[in-house]
């Protein structure tokens, strides 16, 4: 294998360990969406599973399937399995799937729970589990608070085929300290609690916001917040933590407090080999379009990995440019050149024994997530969810 990812267990379950301390008596969801964003769900999944995750979130039917497939495999009967919140939606075509596998489906549209109680009837089940999910302020999915929320709710109430397992909604600004939008979209979460309450519908869990909620504790009072609104209807609080279990947070804004943030530990190393060596001379043009020019004589190393593979063209470098860099014996590697599709080249001149086969870190210690990022104008999540290769699974 040319170019791998090795996901640290070690890391992955301490980074659960810090999340659910910071967030006390709220229970939280792991979310193992886009692929575990990136770091490999059916490798993550059973980790957070042995660590004490009763909820995963993925993103569809598909990877609610493999998720379940990999927990099997990895020894986690079903009946010791977490329940697994589909967050994206659904269509018609969906539904009986759904019912099929026990998955919990993120609805807000009465179509989607008429597809799904007329699934439990030819599949035989009773009622289907679900989690309504409001929009406060995102305008994406959700069903707004209000006379179409009151209509949603009085449809539920008399459905038989339905069960309100969960009450959701989504904070647009959760790393801003003191956001004005996470105060209106509070109020407007309050009120479709009430509604789910003044209409005698009791949802088992109330749940709201993401890893940055759990990590701006500055505001002093999101997640207290959300325990007081869970017991308004009897239910029990829950924040979903996506990014931080494997390693980033985005930085609080203002005058925030990061709780969590600096104790995190990335879990993915992705790794290549050195497939190539090659000394340029002065003057001599490296990559595409020659935006490198040799300077002096150099040792080279080529890479077998690329923007095909995760490896961002924008930390492609030339003589008036910095760009990214591997990590190679330890050591630095200046990327020279455009990043190709399935190739990088990097200047080893420095690094003495560097042989082919050598080992190389592509993002890890030494160069992270974090790096990638601000070289490519873009955040973390990016960077992680983009890799392409293999996984392991290591200490």
């Amino acid at each position: 294998m040319k170019s791998w990812v090795e996901v640290s267990e070690r890391r992955l379950t301490e980074n659960y360990r810090l999340l659910t301390e910071a967030a006390g008596d709220t229970a939280m969801l792991a979310v193992v969406k886009a692929n575990a964003y990136g770091h490999g769900a059916a490798v993550c999944a059973p980790v957070l599973v042995r660590a004490g995750a009763q909820w995963l979130g993925v993103t569809d039917v598909a990877e609610g399937a493999a998720v379940k497939t990999a927990l099997e495999a990895a020894g986690i009967a079903r009946r010791q399995q977490p329940g697994i919140l589909v967050m994206s939606g659904l269509l018609r075509e969906d539904a009986e799937e759904v019912v099929r596998l026990g998955l919990v489906p993120v609805v807000w549209l009465r179509e989607q729970m008429e597809w799904l109680a007329e699934a439990a009837v030819r599949v035989r089940m009773g009622p289907v589990a679900v989690h309504v999910e409001i929009d406060t302020g995102m305008a994406r999915q959700g069903v707004k608070p209000g006379p179409e929320l009151n209509s949603l709710v009085a449809w539920v109430r008399g459905a038989a085929g339905i069960r309100v397992d969960g009450v959701m909604t989504h904070f647009a600004s959760s790393e801003v300290a003191g956001s004005a939008q996470t105060v209106r979209q509070r109020k407007l979460f309050e009120e479709a609690i009430s509604a789910f309450g003044d209409a005698a519908v009791w949802p088992v869990w109330v749940h709201a916001g993401n890893s940055s909620t759990v990590d701006n504790q500055g505001d002093e009072g999101n997640l207290a917040w959300l325990r007081g609104l869970a017991a308004m209807v009897g239910a029990w609080p829950m924040v979903r933590a996506g990014i931080a279990l494997y390693g980033y947070c985005l930085p609080i804004e203002g005058e925030g407090l990061s709780e969590v943030r600096g104790e995190l530990q990335p879990v993915m190393t992705w790794k290549t080999r050195v497939i190539g060596l090659r000394e340029v001379e002065a003057g001599e043009t490296v990559g595409y379009n020659g935006i490198f020019v040799a300077e002096q004589a150099m040792r080279l190393a080529l890479l077998p990995v690329g923007y095909a593979d995760g490896v961002r063209r924008e930390l492609s470098a030339s003589n008036a440019r910095d760009g990214g860099w591997a990590m190679v014996r330890g050591q630095r590697a200046p990327i020279v050149g455009r990043v190709s599709m399935n190739l990088t080249i990097v200047d080893v001149s420095g690094i003495e024994g560097v042989g082919l086969g050598d080992e190389v870190v592509v993002l890890g210690d030494g160069v992270t997530a974090e790096d990638h990022a601000r070289l490519a104008g873009t955040i973390a999540y990016e960077i992680v969810c983009g890799v392409r290769v293999g996984y392991r699974c290591g200490v």
